[in-house]
């Protein structure tokens, strides 16, 4: 093996060892963190293009990956790939966090009255009931994507459904939202 090449797969697995973060044993996140911490701070450095901020994404995903490992599923792929896609979608939350950060000096902010607290309450009350109205697997996905902020790899992990119906079910549901707002 060469100094740049990324370790081999096959003598480490991947698997046990997060099963073993299940099961709150530290030796094996230290485990996955010697083995591949080089290769994961690179796939945030790409992502991020600044090494203070990889250091922080993957300092944040391997917290993830000790706090989420009972999520990981053999049906959803390589648990080589879990680890890998983890730091990848925090790399990306970071890039997203970064972008949406707006100093609010830049901006007049007016006074809410009392009228536009009445309409936010009405405006509320009926995407409550509107929620309300839609399945329980659409509603889920979109709650959890909108209101908690999960990706939607994380939300078809957390619900154990494939990607692309998850997917569906947060388009469909938004549609209906918006035909029963409307």
């Amino acid at each position: 093996m060469t100094e740049k090449s990324s370790p081999d797969p096959s003598d480490f697995d991947y698997e046990a060892a997060l099963l073993a973060c299940a099961r709150g044993e530290k030796f094996a996140l230290q485990a996955i963190y010697a083995r591949d911490s080089r290769w994961l701070f690179a796939v945030a450095y790409r992502i991020v293009k600044r090494r203070e901020l990889a250091e922080e994404v993957l300092h944040d995903a391997m917290v993830k990956v000790w706090s989420r490992s009972r999520l990981y599923s053999p049906a959803l792929g390589s648990a080589r790939g879990w680890v890998y896609t983890v730091v990848r979608n925090q790399a990306l939350n970071s890039v997203r966090k970064r972008m949406m950060e707006v100093s609010t000096e830049d901006f007049d902010v007016p006074e809410l009255s009392t009228t536009d607290n009445q309409e936010l309450a009405q405006d509320a009350d009926k995407l409550s009931t509107c929620l309300g109205k839609l399945d329980e697997t659409k509603r889920n996905a979109i709650v959890l994507a909108f209101v908690d902020g999960y990706t939607h790899e994380q939300i078809a992990q957390r619900l154990e459904s494939p990607l692309g119906s998850v997917k569906s079910w947060i388009r469909r549901g938004l549609l209906k939202l918006k035909e029963c707002l409307s």
